[in-house]
């Protein structure tokens, strides 16, 4: 046990010195399971464990969605999502950059990655907010808060690595947070509406579009609405599994791609070779934190600390909510997918021993939106803030501190939202038990 909690600030130490996350958790997991263990069995876990973990058919799911994503990207969807958003808010005070968040949402259902949905409606949605005299504040806190969208509505590349790790049913967690994801961006366009209430010069109206500029808006975003139907309602219906879902969706942004973002042989070779490397991080990333999992597990520490808590007579919501303090906090210093992989191994049976009056599916899904929720604020909290970064690269212009100061009502937002999702485990489980 002494071993397992010393493991911890050995960790974060390393990654105060730049140590990326896969190789600190080889580094620290590596260590550990010397010190407890010896070589030889270090030897012989190395010699299965791995290959067990990158044999699952599960996990190739990832490359796909992150290649659907890099397709996404190319055949321009997001312009024709904010353009479509746009065309029916953008004459309302801060339209706009409602306009934007529905973009994000809906490149989010397409592309399932923060940073990518970030980056991307950046490059369509800060120019038009600049030309119509949008405070920097609230373009770019905006555009850094909608972007974290991108892993909360499905398909999301971390909910599915949540699911292997619990070994959960990817669709269920899928339908769980498609209500809380919808949420997230009606709450972040109620605050916007707040912001420019008080402040009207902030996000002037924008030109009233006529009926027939609608419709072809609307008309150009069908591939988009096409593709969303086949990859989540064929999960939801059945049809097929996740993996064949996303390797479905990744063949239609493809010719998406090709048809309608022009992208050729040149273009190809690009979303191949950022699909790889980011694959690539993603890999090493899980491979440190089996490694250090397995150090723990013979430390016994998440088993012990489950029965720890679960004999303390703490409140089972008492002892949710510091979890959820924990996740916030981390989220100051770390990425979404490192907290996932670092923390869900000794959270996860430490909720699971609780009992919050659900079934422990129901649990493991309730804990795993939260925790995704979560996890997601902490793309715009400071001082790291990932997304902020992400926009602020766009928009050099802003003042960091300025940008930091626009996601402040959207953090309002996401606390009002997690503190309902709290309340109501409904929020996330009724659309489960209608399909």
């Amino acid at each position: 046990m002494t071993l397992a909690l010393l493991s911890f600030p050995v960790l974060l130490l390393l990654l105060a010195l730049r140590i990326p996350i896969g190789v600190a958790l080889l580094m620290v997991g590596g260590a550990g399971y010397v010190l407890a263990s010896g070589w030889l069995p270090l030897l012989g876990y190395l010699k299965t464990g791995p290959y067990a973990l990158f044999s699952s058919y599960t996990l190739s799911v990832v490359p796909l969605f992150l290649l659907m994503g890099q397709f996404a990207a190319k055949a321009g969807i997001s312009r024709a999502l904010f353009d479509a958003a746009a065309a029916f808010i953008g004459h309302r005070r801060g339209g706009i950059a409602m306009a934007a968040i529905g973009g994000c949402a809906g490149f989010g259902a397409i592309c399932g990655s923060s940073l990518a949905t970030a980056a991307t409606m950046a490059q369509v949605a800060l120019p038009e907010m600049k030309r119509h005299g949008y405070s920097g504040r609230l373009a770019t806190g905006t555009l850094a808060a909608g972007g974290t969208l991108g892993i909360l509505i499905p398909p999301s590349v971390v909910l599915v690595i949540y699911a292997i790790l619990t070994e959960q049913n990817i669709a269920s967690l899928f339908v769980a947070a498609f209500v809380p994801g919808v949420l997230a961006a009606i709450f972040y366009m109620l605050a916007i509406a707040l912001v420019v209430r008080r402040d009207p010069a902030a996000g002037p109206a924008g030109p009233r579009r006529g009926a027939a500029e609608r419709l072809a808006a609307l008309a150009a975003i069908w591939p988009v609405a096409l593709i969303f139907a086949l990859v989540v309602g064929g999960i939801y219906g059945g049809w097929f599994t996740p993996t064949e879902a996303a390797a479905i969706g990744a063949f239609g942004t493809g010719l998406m791609a090709v048809t309608k973002g022009g992208m050729r042989l040149a273009g190809l070779v690009e979303c191949v070779k950022a699909t790889a490397e980011a694959t690539g991080m993603i890999f090493l990333v899980l491979l440190g934190a089996e490694i250090f999992n397995a150090f723990l597990a013979l430390t016994r520490m998440p088993v012990e600390a489950a029965a720890i808590i679960g004999g303390s007579g703490l409140a089972p919501l008492l002892v949710l909510l510091a979890i959820l303090a924990i996740y916030l906090a981390l989220g100051c210093v770390m990425d979404s997918l490192s907290m996932i992989l670092l923390t869900v191994p000794i959270f996860f049976p430490v909720i699971m021993a609780l009992d919050f009056g659900l079934t422990p599916d129901q649990t493991a899904i309730w804990f795993g939106i939260l925790a995704l929720t979560v996890v997601e604020v902490g793309l715009i909290t400071p001082p790291v803030g990932l997304n902020v970064f992400i926009i602020n690269q766009a928009a050099r212009e802003v003042p960091m501190l300025e940008t930091f100061k626009g996601v402040l009502p959207f953090l309002a937002a996401d606390a009002l939202r997690i503190a309902l999702l709290v309340a109501v485990p409904g929020l996330s489980l009724w659309l489960l038990a209608i399909t």
